[in-house]
């Protein structure tokens, strides 16, 4: 989920001064020394030639990030695609399956137990810098799972994926604006908070799978605990509301993580754990969102 390869130093830690890359100021007698003339021009091409990059600093940079961002999602999109054309039995229209038993969840379940090992690694690797390969892995992984569960939720309810891809990017644009313009910001006892809640929110999440699986709960409730009503709506939007706004929150932490790195000089390998970090919170939010119409459209 959100942030969890943000445990870099990196990330957390605001770099000292002397390793800034700070010069020292010139002496009194070289400041009034006027530079000859190639040295004028050696000056004013430096100033005319374009900012250097992640390549020529070796550092993390906003720009690179962005670029990183963007690709992993374009491999997610393409796999995503794939998974399905392949859950839905080798169709692109959902209502060409007859029904969801002549579904094939084998893409669905493998990305996702693809996106769990490795957020686990990137969990836990905190002191070294995993780069392309397990970034793109992941892409892939989430390609499967969202593609997968997309297809079988469209199947269900015609239309919901649009319906759900476009409530995410309002959360995400409204998040990426208020951040943007320093409305809101990550500190640490919100972040506590909502760590803290996210953790409740698995262990209910956990909970109710298990009660589905051993038919603990009625039949009639399709989605386990989610679909008890409290006042006419069902649980499942009440929490899902809730846990929406914490993964707005979450964002904005991979956001400050970004934020840190540029600052601090992280190398530009770390842009793909930023990355990462960015695209396992939109495919968090994603997926919240859309359960959260389903629930609605099946009551």
């Amino acid at each position: 989920m959100a942030s969890t390869g943000f445990n870099n130093p990196y990330f957390t830690n605001e770099r000292p001064p002397a390793q800034g890359g700070y010069t020292t100021p010139l002496a009194p007698q070289a400041r009034q020394q006027a530079p000859s003339v190639g040295e004028q021009a050696h000056i004013e091409g430096m100033y005319a030639a374009p900012a250097a990059g992640a390549n020529e600093t070796g550092r993390m940079t906003y720009e690179d990030t962005i670029a990183k961002t963007a690709a992993l999602f374009a491999i997610m999109l393409v796999v995503g695609a794939v998974s399905w054309f392949f859950t839905l039995g080798g169709h692109f229209a959902p209502d060409q399956i007859r029904d969801l038993s002549a579904a094939n969840f084998i893409p669905t379940v493998v990305g996702a137990i693809g996106t769990l090992v490795i957020s686990l690694v990137y969990a836990f690797r905190r002191k070294s810098m995993p780069g392309a390969g397990l970034a793109i892995a992941y892409a892939v992984a989430e390609g499967l799972f969202v593609g997968g569960i997309s297809a079988l939720f469209e199947a269900m309810f015609a239309g919901i994926v649009f319906q759900a891809a476009l409530a995410s990017i309002a959360v995400i644009g409204t998040t990426l604006a208020l951040f943007a313009s320093g409305k809101i910001r990550a500190s640490a006892k919100m972040t506590k908070i909502v760590l803290v809640a996210m953790i409740g929110y698995a262990v209910f999440s956990l909970l109710n799978v298990g009660l589905m699986w051993f038919g603990v709960l009625p039949e009639n409730l399709t989605f386990g605990i989610r679909s008890i009503e409290i006042m006419g709506i069902p649980l499942g939007v009440i929490i899902g509301i809730a846990v929406v706004l914490m993964g707005a929150y979450m964002l904005v932490l991979d956001f400050d993580a970004v934020q840190r790195g540029v600052r601090n000089g992280a190398p530009a390998k770390l842009a793909w754990t930023a990355a990462y970090g960015i695209m396992a919170t939109v495919v968090f939010i994603y997926i919240e969102i859309l359960r959260m119409i389903a629930i609605l459209r099946s009551n």
